[in-house]
């Protein structure tokens, strides 16, 4: 009888590996992602399979002495260390840094079914999916050599913050649940006010892309805030998706609110065009349609604008996995991004070059910080990037500029989140998985 068992078992173990081979065998990319980056990217047909591609580098952090790779001409060093999960950055006028400390707010229900189990074990192998910090610290450099020698808590009992603004005297930080507020003034170490909630965002009890971002109007008037899919392509149904996949806008002073573009998937980083008052962000766009699609992006948010989730993507590209049909006839109206980045890589941090002293080759664009994949062969993103702009618009293919995320085994040392120009004019990082805050500058 135990003789028959085990040949059972073994022939379902043969049986397993076989389906999971066959069912897998066809997801590593057929393009080299330089194919799949830029203004006209390549866009194959989808790539289905039965099982989802998973492709996830564990997170092990940093060794001593260990620090990523920067590209040529340009150094790297530790601004701030000994962080938990470092997301977000707002540099100061007098040269302080804030850093947003968070991860996922807690969900009551959990991560029930099938998808969400395998959700929260490939965040908790990312390095993610551990208890917030929710506060933001304040990093200081007082001697100027470039590197933060005070550390102090600005604000705590946050709930999984992110963006932050500051407009006058007032510092807006946006929760995963809500915009709040709290008086502040440069140089400030600490904050004992509470935070005054100013709109309610969407949040839980789903929240599935729980990160909010905001930006100031370059006249202060005005807030801009980020707020991502509650699913991958509205499988939950549109009813959970109000005001989501969007960018909205709040006037401070009438207290309205409107959703600015829409269909963007997941928009994050915001960042304005320098000489001009046009928005830009960075999107992740949908998974387990293979590895060589769909191209996360870059784009300038045009007011009233329509990009395509959950119905179409690039343009106009039909996703035929929607369960709730695009009743709008939305399909003429989609605005094609500016440009790709590659799929999967988990674009975060965004940062237009203005008052960086990095070099002529990083002169004119946009700096972009990937998070990296989970759904892609070979694995993308897991650096910092540079897109070169001319005349106002991406020319050329992304350039390194911050490397060595992954070690040769493919496990995450750090990953990429926000990125900014210090006062200084050097490139800083937040480093989630690493813990770190690193500051990029030219090599002398």
């Amino acid at each position: 009888m135990k003789k028959k068992i085990l040949i059972v078992v073994a022939a379902l173990i043969v049986l397993g590996i076989a389906f999971w081979f066959f069912a897998t065998r066809n997801q590593t990319a057929a393009l080299p992602i330089t194919a799949t980056e830029g203004v006209k990217p390549e866009i194959p047909a989808p790539s289905k399979s039965l099982i989802p591609t998973m492709n996830i580098a564990p997170a092990v952090g940093w060794k001593d002495g260990e620090a990523p790779t920067a590209a040529a001409g340009l150094k790297v060093n530790a601004f701030g260390h000994g962080l938990q999960h470092p997301r977000w950055l707002l540099p100061l006028p007098n040269g302080d840094v804030l850093v947003a400390e968070s991860d996922a707010p807690p969900k009551p229900e959990g991560n029930p079914g099938i998808r969400g189990w395998v959700q929260g074990k490939v965040m908790k192998r990312a390095g993610s999916n551990t208890p917030s910090a929710n506060r933001i610290t304040l990093l200081r450099d007082a001697d100027g050599d470039g590197v933060a020698e005070t550390r102090s808590v600005l604000i705590a009992d946050l709930f999984s913050p992110f963006g932050m603004a500051l407009v006058g005297d007032e510092l807006y930080i946006a929760n995963a649940d809500a915009l709040v507020k709290v008086p502040f003034k440069v140089g400030q170490t600490k904050i004992d006010a509470k935070p005054v909630k100013v709109i309610d965002l969407p949040g839980g009890p789903i929240n599935h892309h729980w990160t909010k971002n905001v930006i100031a109007s370059r006249d202060g008037k005005l807030l801009y805030i980020t707020v991502g899919s509650n699913s991958n392509v509205g499988e939950r149904g549109m009813a959970v998706e109000k005001d989501r996949a969007a960018v909205l806008e709040y006037d401070i002073a009438t207290k309205e609110r409107r959703v600015y573009a829409y269909g963007i998937r997941n928009p994050n980083g915001l960042a304005w065009q320098p000489g001009t008052d046009t928005l830009w962000t960075v999107a992740n766009e949908r998974d387990e349609l293979g590895s060589d699609i769909v191209p996360d992006y870059l784009t300038s948010v045009q007011f009233g604008g329509f990009y395509g989730w959950p119905w179409y993507y690039w343009g106009g590209v039909a996703d035929p996995r929607p369960t709730e049909p695009d009743t709008n006839d939305l399909a003429g109206y989609v605005i094609r991004p500016d440009y790709a980045l590659g799929p999967h890589v988990a674009a975060l941090g965004l940062t237009f070059s203005e008052g960086a002293k990095l070099g002529p080759k990083f002169a004119s664009g946009a700096f972009i910080g990937e998070h990296g994949s989970w759904n892609r062969k070979p694995k993308s993103g897991y650096k910092v990037v540079f897109v070169p702009f001319v005349k106002g618009r991406p020319a050329a293919k992304p350039i390194d500029v911050l490397t060595g995320f992954l070690d040769e085994d493919e496990d995450a040392r750090g990953r990429p989140v926000g990125v900014v120009i210090d006062r200084t004019g050097a490139l800083l990082v937040a480093d989630d998985v690493g813990g770190k805050v690193w500051r990029v500058a030219a090599a002398r």
